[in-house]
């Protein structure tokens, strides 16, 4: 099979004049979290159809895939679950990408219940460039009812540490913040790492999927989150690092640090979404809030040549039009969308 040249080319745009620049790759639908807003225990329980390993891309076809991406202008690489570290020798996988030529940037998005110093290490040294750690609240009692397995947070904390230790910098910090469970966990958590390099980074209750039974009233506005933490510690903004970020940026002005918001419910950035989403499965999905996919995983199982997979990830996206933030309403929310544990966040 001749290789890809994998020199991103100019890359591809949408019906909206988007590029094509970021590539989330989940790499399993599993997770050992039972999180509230994402794999509801009531759905997600014994009996779940999860997928089967045959169904799952291998790595070698995720790299495959990776490869026609950034044929078509992809620049950085983000693994995603489910939970990243419950598939097997993940650090495999990021050193086949890290090879890749075009793309420097891979990250990875994990609970951090298994990033241990040697897991941490190993997937360094293997090229995942920065790594984001998901914690609701800094209250045990809280954070054990969100993620539903009794998951301590101090074991979420020392892996933060382990990340630090091998050098990732920045280490994010994501909080996903709804109304009733834990928006009071918002100053306690900014307190705690203000100062410390990590930047956390909260995040409006979201719409992901159709199992975790979002209403509008559970979603604490972004503005309200800065409000709240510019009463204590005033902050100012901050420019985006690139077009098409997903978190707007704040500063602390007493030089304490740096925090982000993740805002699609009130302020969506539709507009300059340049993010694509292969499922472990290997489903292309052009938004988060999708609800069809696109199957990768039979073409590159067909025999056909890396050619025609560029081909066929160029005229996806160039057909697509998805704003789904910016026309959500109540007949869209109703949507049978794509669950996030399936593709991400």
């Amino acid at each position: 099979m001749t290789p890809i040249v994998s020199t991103p080319s100019a890359a591809v745009t949408d019906q909206m004049n988007r590029p094509l620049r970021d590539l989330r790759i989940s790499v399993t639908d599993r997770c050992n979290f039972r999180c509230v807003y994402c794999m509801p225990k009531e759905i997600f329980g014994a009996g779940y159809p999860f997928l089967q390993t045959d169904e799952m891309l291998s790595f070698e076809e995720i790299t495959r895939i990776a490869r026609a991406f950034v044929a078509n202008g992809v620049e950085k690489f983000r693994l995603t679950g489910g939970e990243p570290l419950v598939r097997r020798n993940i650090e495999q996988l990021v050193a086949m990408l890290a090879e890749i030529d075009g793309v420097d940037d891979i990250a990875m998005t994990t609970n951090g219940s298994l990033l241990s110093p040697k897991k941490a290490r190993a997937l360094r040294d293997a090229g995942l460039r920065r790594i984001t750690i998901s914690l609701d609240s800094l209250d045990d009692r809280i954070f054990k009812s969100m993620n539903d397995v009794n998951f301590p947070v101090s074991k979420v904390l020392d892996a933060v540490e382990n990340a630090l230790a091998v050098g990732f910098d920045p280490v994010k910090m994501d909080m996903v913040v709804k109304r009733g469970v834990n928006e009071d966990s918002v100053l306690a958590m900014a307190e705690h790492f203000r100062n410390t390099g990590v930047i956390l980074r909260f995040i409006e209750f979201m719409d992901v999927g159709s199992t975790n039974g979002w209403q509008m009233a559970d979603v604490v506005p972004a503005r309200d989150i800065l409000e709240r933490i510019h009463a204590v510690w005033p902050i100012e903004p901050v420019q985006p690092n690139y077009t098409g970020e997903v978190a707007t940026r704040w500063r602390y002005v007493d030089g304490g640090g740096e925090i982000g918001i993740i805002a699609s419910v009130t302020m969506p950035f539709c507009a300059d979404c340049s993010r694509a989403r292969l499922s472990s499965d290997g489903q292309l999905y052009t938004c988060l809030f999708g609800v069809k996919g696109y199957d990768l995983r039979g073409l590159v199982r067909s025999g056909v040549s890396d050619a025609d997979v560029v081909e066929k990830v160029r005229g996806i996206w160039s057909q697509r039009v998805d704003r789904y933030s910016e026309i959500r309403s109540a007949n869209t929310i109703n949507l049978r969308k794509v669950e996030m544990s399936r593709i991400g966040g």
